[in-house]
């Protein structure tokens, strides 16, 4: 009796469900995206039960003939690829043929098609994998695919399937996910013949963006795009074009459950692009914080290899350098022009507040709330004029951290007493400093409560932490510590920038202990570790010796500092890793020679300290990631006050 043999095509069937179909969500994933690929512009999704009693997605594609809605349930079926050429250029969401058949090998599957050309539609139904029938039946032009008692048999796989309101959660998830990347598609989502939510179709992405990303953010983004001229384009990549949007640093979530990822439409996860985009951010948000956004990256399906995982979340570049880069730019010129107007930015630092539930979230609850209590929603594709925000379709992992914010907040306000380090000294007498510190501050100091050239009048110190500063018929509160630590900071990056780097020999050279890919990285970043004021040499094997320092650096021990180097080059393709360990230690130095919280300052040296932080090139935000300011405006007294109602 041989031992080895062929499974039948219903077990194999259910094999390959394990990994295309692992809960009601991956059903709805896979039929809204050949919904798409069929050019449906208008997509239905009905479900029951979180999805386990019916799925129906209804689109109005270019369907089906009989022939081909027969055999688009066979394994391998596709109208997507053709030769193995076309593998390795995929523009199409699906392209394996495995996703019907998988579905259908698990559940009571019916699917139900017309063409234009025909007067007539076709019905093929299926139970567990098996043909029952194939009749012709009235329909509409389109296709409408219906999933009933999924996992029925399979018990064990239906055993692990969450409760009804998670399973539905999921759905909503995804078809917020997808519609943001196709906002000239509509989408609609019912939950027990109740009308969840609505997405109009011919959207633009700004516009889908306010109503998936939700009220609280949709007037805090900014628009952003690459190429802006053609002096940005990339010869090394022809035809990569990023676009999107990014919501204000001061709009963040405590997961990276509001980061969307597109590449050529398709929803995917990278690591890479989530770094790109921490990287774009850098200085401007704080640690353990992960920004709100959206970024649609097109570039020739040459250049992306999506067969990587079954579910296609999962993508490779051909060459990720250029797109991390340009979405890195991207996100770091939007908001440089968002901080165009200071004040307007400072205000929505002020806005974040505790997340609470998303208006999908809420539509959920109430589809589940009894028959009195619930409201139905707008009909389908009507226009939407309050944008409302579902979450995203998963959580990513979190950033790599070397692109995270490198200091948490200060543990104590309170003034510590005369432990200053010798490089720092009272506010007061920065202007008698020498410019070898690097520090000075204006040598015309205003007068008390007149307004400077700025516009500005400072008015006084609050708790010997805040500076409450008029400007522009705003109320500002200005982080003393803050303030002067992004003063300092740019001053010493100026400095570094202008004068040659300077080090200092070991007394005891620093010998370090790296693994084998570790000591490739490197041996290929010595010349630039050198420009920094670092002399490393090999010292055998896969052991190096660090011979010198920079004079900047030198109260830190170098050798980790090194070793995280090389950790953020094996993380991020070696991409601005040089600046960016460069900036993390003058971030350090500026930390240790500001001014603290809980320090008294006369009017005249809040003054100069204000004066010269709007000449920063960065007020905003110190360089972890604080806030420098927040802002009132008039009409927010007002309501404080209840001027207004």
């Amino acid at each position: 009796m041989n031992r080895i043999r062929i499974l039948p095509d219903i077990l194999s069937n259910q094999i390959a469900a394990g990994e295309v179909v692992q809960r009601p969500v991956s059903v709805v994933k896979e039929l809204v995206e050949n919904a798409m690929d069929a050019g449906a512009d208008r997509i239905i999704v009905e479900i029951e039960n979180g999805g386990k009693t019916l799925i129906r997605v209804s689109d109005n594609g270019c369907g089906l003939s009989r022939d081909e809605a027969v055999l688009a349930l066979e394994r391998y079926a596709t109208s997507k690829i053709y030769t193995k050429e076309d593998l390795f250029s995929i523009s199409t969401f699906g392209f394996r043929g495995e996703a019907l058949p998988s579905i259908a090998s698990v559940s009571n599957f019916s699917l139900v098609s017309r063409t234009a050309d025909n007067s007539t539609g076709t019905r093929v139904d299926m139970n567990g994998g098996k043909l029952s029938g194939v009749t012709d039946t009235g329909a509409p032009v389109g296709t409408m695919v219906e999933v009933r008692r999924l996992f029925f048999n399979t018990p064990a796989r239906r055993k692990f399937l969450k409760s009804e309101n998670t399973e539905s959660g999921h759905i909503a998830d995804a078809l917020a996910g997808l519609a943001m990347g196709n906002p000239g598609v509509g989408f609609r989502l019912l939950v027990n013949r109740r009308s969840v939510k609505s997405y109009p179709p011919g959207q633009t992405l700004f516009q889908r963006a306010q109503m998936v990303l939700g009220k609280e953010v949709a007037d805090q983004l900014y628009e952003m795009q690459w190429p802006q001229t053609n002096e940005d384009a990339d010869s090394r990549l022809p035809g990569l074009s990023i676009r999107g949007v990014c919501a204000n640093p001061g709009v963040t979530r405590s997961t990276a459950n509001r980061i969307f990822l597109f590449v050529n439409r398709r929803l995917v996860y990278d690591r890479g692009l989530i770094s790109a985009m921490f990287q774009g951010y850098r200085g401007r948000i704080m640690k353990g914080r992960y920004p709100v956004g959206a970024v649609c990256v097109d570039l020739p399906c040459d250049q992306v290899d999506v067969n990587v995982h079954p579910t296609k979340r999962e993508i490779k570049f051909i060459t990720p350098g250029p797109v991390y880069k340009a979405l890195s730019l991207a996100v770091a010129n939007a908001l440089f022009r968002g901080q165009d107007d200071e004040l307007s930015y400072a205000k929505a630092v002020m806005a974040e507040k505790k997340e609470s539930p998303t208006p999908v979230q809420a539509a959920l609850k109430s589809a589940f709330l009894p028959e009195t209590e619930k409201k139905m929603t707008p009909d389908l594709f009507e226009s939407v004029s309050t944008p409302q925000s579902p979450p995203v379709y998963d959580a990513f992992d979190s950033p790599p951290e070397s692109f995270q914010a490198a200091e948490p907040r200060e543990k104590s306000w309170t003034p510590v007493p005369e432990t200053k380090l010798p490089a720092q000294a009272p506010l007061s007498d920065l202007q008698n400093q020498s410019s070898d510190q690097g520090i000075t501050t204006p040598l015309s100091v205003p007068e008390p409560f007149r307004a400077t050239q700025s516009g500005f009048r400072v008015i006084g110190q609050v708790l010997n932490i805040y500076i409450v500063v008029e400007k522009e018929n705003h109320l500002i509160l200005v982080d003393q510590h803050a303030a002067h630590e992004r003063i300092v900071f740019e001053q010493l990056l100026n400095r570094h920038k202008r004068m040659d780097v300077q080090s200092q020999s070991l007394a005891v050279p620093e010998v370090l202990e790296l693994s084998h890919k570790e000591a490739l990285i490197l041996e290929s970043i010595m010349a630039d570790l050198a420009d920094l004021g670092i002399r490393v040499e090999p010292f055998g094997g896969t052991s190096f010796v660090i011979k010198a320092v920079p004079v900047l650096v030198e109260e830190k021990q170098v050798g980790p500092m090194v070793v995280e180097m090389v950790e953020k080059i094996s993380l991020a393709n070696g991409t601005g890793i040089k600046d960016d360990w460069l900036e993390d230690a003058l971030a350090t130095m500026a930390c240790h020679r500001s001014v603290r919280g809980g320090q008294s300052m006369s009017l005249k040296e809040m003054t100069a300290l204000v004066e010269q932080l709007f000449t920063c090139e960065n007020p905003m935000h110190c360089p972890h990631g604080r806030p420098v300011f927040v802002s009132f405006d008039a009409r927010t007294l007002e309501k404080l006050f209840k001027r207004l109602v």
